[in-house]
């Protein structure tokens, strides 16, 4: 995230540019995935009064423990992982992962707090499960600092340049694409470190195969859709594609680190932690 943002600000764009005046706020949008609400940066710019809102450390530390609690939960459901359909674990899996963004999320943002009271942080998360197409899912509701970064680095160049080749109608879909091919490049690093082992490329193929439909969800909905000839209600298309994201997650996505044991080695350290706090005390 810090890489595209300074590549951003290199170019006079994003969230670095203006460059803000404060310093520590500078650090932490350049470092942090975090995003400052407008009506915040206008605070601290002098631009508007301060209204004397309380600091929301007490709330970000709730929400951190009510995540943490939960992934307690599920850490205790996987002492009986042997009695789980696989496919019930796969979907475990997918909120545990969910949920370790949030928590990691809500103790990052503290500091981001205390250093500036006040300050409120744009949403990184949108109600996932409430997505009501692909296109939605991954463009408005998941890990949206991440998206708002490829929009910026990759999707609105490659958009301008189709849009001088193949016009204006279809220059998103060679856009959305090559963001999803980027993404997974970016996936398949991170689970490089995670596993440190040869690169199967099992992410990549999960993303690049995201690109491709959310293009055909792309191109139907300009073909039917706008036309009104066809459209499924949201009560349809919304689960619909919940299940294919978590179909092809669990064929491309959680694969590998399953193959590799990542979830054995990340429950046994949590019996350890337990462990520990019980000799503890």
């Amino acid at each position: 995230m810090a890489n595209f943002k300074l590549l951003l600000f290199a170019f006079d764009r994003g969230p670095l540019s203006p460059p803000p005046e404060n310093f520590i706020l500078f650090i932490l949008t350049a470092c942090s995935p975090f995003k400052i609400k407008e009506n915040s940066v206008k605070v601290l710019k002098g631009e508007t009064p301060f209204q004397g809102n309380e600091p929301r450390v007490p709330s970000l530390i709730l929400e951190a423990v009510n995540k943490a609690s939960l992934l307690t939960l599920l850490f205790y459901s996987y002492n009986f992982k042997q009695y789980f359909h696989k496919h019930v674990l796969l979907i475990l899996y997918f909120f545990h992962a969910y949920l370790s963004i949030q928590f990691l999320l809500a103790v990052g943002a503290i500091p981001a707090q205390i250093c500036l009271p006040g300050v409120e942080l744009e949403p990184q998360f949108n109600a996932p499960v409430r997505a009501t197409s692909l296109q939605d899912f991954w463009g408005r509701r998941w890990n949206l600092r991440v998206s708002e970064a490829l929009r910026l680095t990759i999707y609105s160049p490659i958009k301008t340049i189709s849009s001088r080749v193949i016009g204006s109608r279809w220059a998103s879909l060679p856009a959305v694409f090559a963001t999803f091919v980027t993404s997974g490049f970016m996936h398949e690093l991170i689970y490089y470190h995670i596993i440190r082992k040869k690169p199967t490329w099992e992410i990549t193929w999960f993303f690049v195969l995201q690109g491709v439909l959310v293009d055909i969800e792309i191109f139907l909905k300009k073909k039917l859709v706008a036309t009104e000839k066809f459209r499924l209600h949201e009560a349809i298309s919304g689960p619909l594609a919940l299940a294919t994201i978590a179909l092809t997650a669990g064929w491309l996505s959680y694969t590998q680190l399953l193959r590799n044991g990542v979830d054995e080695k990340v429950i046994k350290e949590f019996n350890a932690i337990v462990e520990f706090f019980k000799r503890s005390t």
